[in-house]
């Protein structure tokens, strides 16, 4: 599905240089690099703030202490997610509220958005799914008129751009900055992935920059100085080293991915037992995942089939959020979420990463159509 090994390869002597200069400053919390990668993300993103922290599941749980919610207070996010999204909501003992999806898009569904409000949601979580952006111009919207925050979950969607209404080549914004809050991910098979863990908030609002960036350290304003709970969440200079060069390619990597999704959309388009991943019109497709609807074909099948050719495909998700065992609720009986429940059955993503050539994809094509076909 990734391959790390030849992305490596292809930048080994920076990166190798610039671990062997952590390894001999030994200053591998909150060193150079680390500040100098969150500089050069700010710049990247157009936002005045970047808080690195050491995963994207301790970004989405710091950006909700910062908000100071509470025990109770309701949070609307995806049931066609990963698991993290809710998992935080669930650790601060605030109350998930699931809703369905588009089922062209995969992502988050503002009228359902809207119907699931009651007097205590205090805060919605678009996911930023496969790469591209939700509705951030319907949901900043329905946010407003309720007095909400927005937090983004953007760890597959980093570097996509989203649009003003009607502007396709106009003004723009990146995902994660749209929101009060935005969380990343740097996990290695992200598009800006490090060598180990790693992740990062986003805002423009200097007051939950400074609340951020003290809970992520302890809640320390000074060193021993405790002004907020914090957790112990830090970026460390290696992987920061990292990213700082892998930030530097990360348009061409991203257009790599785009080149990719455009021979699958090519081979696949107009397939009566296809439908290939549908944009929308107010964000740029990044393709963290290139991901099929299979229609009157066994799904399962043909991932099976692709496997016995030696060609990974994975199913993302198999089970959603209302149907998992730790977040089951009476409020969420199965056929509640009617999209999202057909999607598990039908979904399939191919492999998506910077060095798929010209005889890879042909490879994986020929395969795809070849069980399609029989």
């Amino acid at each position: 599905m990734v391959d790390l090994i030849s992305q490596y390869n292809a930048i080994k002597p920076e990166v190798d240089a610039a671990m062997q200069q952590v390894v001999n400053d030994a200053a591998f919390i909150n060193g150079p690099e680390v500040k100098a990668f969150q500089a050069e993300l700010e710049s990247y993103l157009r936002v005045k703030h970047v808080i690195p922290c050491a995963n994207g599941t301790d970004a989405l749980q710091i950006a909700m202490m910062a908000l100071d919610l509470q025990p109770g207070d309701e949070v609307i996010t995806a049931t066609f997610t990963y698991v993290a999204t809710a998992e935080v909501i669930a650790l601060l003992k605030l109350t998930p509220v699931l809703v369905d999806v588009d089922p062209n898009t995969f992502l988050i569904d503002p009228t359902a958005i809207e119907k699931a409000i009651t007097p205590r949601t205090k805060a919605i979580v678009p996911v930023h799914l496969f790469g591209q952006c939700a509705d951030m111009h319907r949901i900043m919207e329905i946010a407003k008129a309720n007095n909400l925050f927005v937090i983004e979950d953007t760890a597959q969607a980093i570097g996509s751009k989203f649009y003003e209404p009607g502007h396709a080549d106009g003004p723009w914004q990146k995902a994660g900055t749209i929101g009060d809050i935005g969380a990343t991910s740097f996990f290695p098979s992200k598009n800006l992935g490090c060598f180990g863990d790693g992740g990062a908030l986003f805002t423009n609002n200097d007051q939950l920059a400074d609340r951020m960036r003290r809970i992520a350290n302890h809640g320390q304003s000074k060193q021993y100085y405790h002004d907020d709970i914090g957790v112990n969440s830090r970026l460390d200079s290696l992987q920061a080293a990292v990213l700082r060069i892998k930030l530097r390619r990360l348009k061409d990597y991203n257009q790599s991915r785009r080149i990719a999704a455009a021979a699958y959309d090519a081979a696949f388009g107009g397939h009566p037992n296809l439908e290939i991943p549908q944009r929308t019109p107010w964000s740029s497709h990044v393709f963290h995942q290139y991901t099929l609807k299979v229609i009157g074909k066994d799904r399962n099948a043909l991932r099976d089939f692709l496997a016995s050719k030696d060609i990974p495909a994975m199913i993302y998700y198999p089970v959603a959020l209302h149907m998992q065992t730790a977040y089951k609720d009476d409020r969420y009986s199965k056929g509640a979420f009617p999209v999202t429940e057909e999607l598990v059955d039908q979904v399939i993503s191919l492999p998506m990463h910077t060095e798929l050539d010209h005889e890879q994809l042909e490879y994986i094509i020929k395969h795809v159509l070849e069980f399609l076909n029989q």
